[in-house]
């Protein structure tokens, strides 16, 4: 495995990104940027599953936010795995990293679900409390990535 993330380390793009005045802080601008999209963008539509925001008809809301979170986390992937090739040696090793990836894993599972009851109850609404519980599980747990994400330049 070490072999692996070495081999991406040398790969000539990522060379080229490391060495790049302008191309690495682009990148991670562009990251940054995907991230606040995407979590605006859950927390927007987690609030409006639990009841916030009553004025706006919560099937076109939710529908529209769930595409820009689609979008932003397609950004924050590819922008991400930009700047993890750069290091990925150094970031596979650390353990907060492993944290970030499992709460990433644990999110789309989550979406999974909360599509899965949408349409066993027949449009954007689960049936029953289990709305609430996925929606407050993706509220802490896409704030978690965040969190994780953030730690990994701080912690070994």
């Amino acid at each position: 495995m070490d072999e692996f993330l070495a081999g991406i380390e040398q790969l000539a793009f990522v060379r080229a990104l490391k060495a790049s005045f302008v191309a690495y802080p682009i990148v991670n601008a562009l990251h940054i940027m995907s991230i606040g999209a995407l979590l605006t963008s859950v927390w927007l539509m987690d609030l409006r599953i639990l009841g916030a925001f009553r004025s706006l008809p919560q099937a076109a809301f939710v529908a529209l936010l769930r595409r820009t979170a689609l979008i932003a986390f397609a950004g924050a992937l590819v922008t991400g795995l930009l700047l993890f090739s750069v290091r990925a040696s150094e970031y596979a090793a650390k353990p907060i990293f492993l944290v970030k990836i499992t709460l990433i894993l644990l999110a789309g599972v989550n979406l999974l679900a909360f599509l899965r009851f949408s349409r066993a109850g027949g449009g954007d609404k689960p049936s029953g409390g289990i709305v609430t519980i996925l929606a407050v599980l993706s509220l802490v747990l896409w704030t978690s990535v965040l969190f994780a994400g953030r730690f990994i330049g701080f912690l070994n």
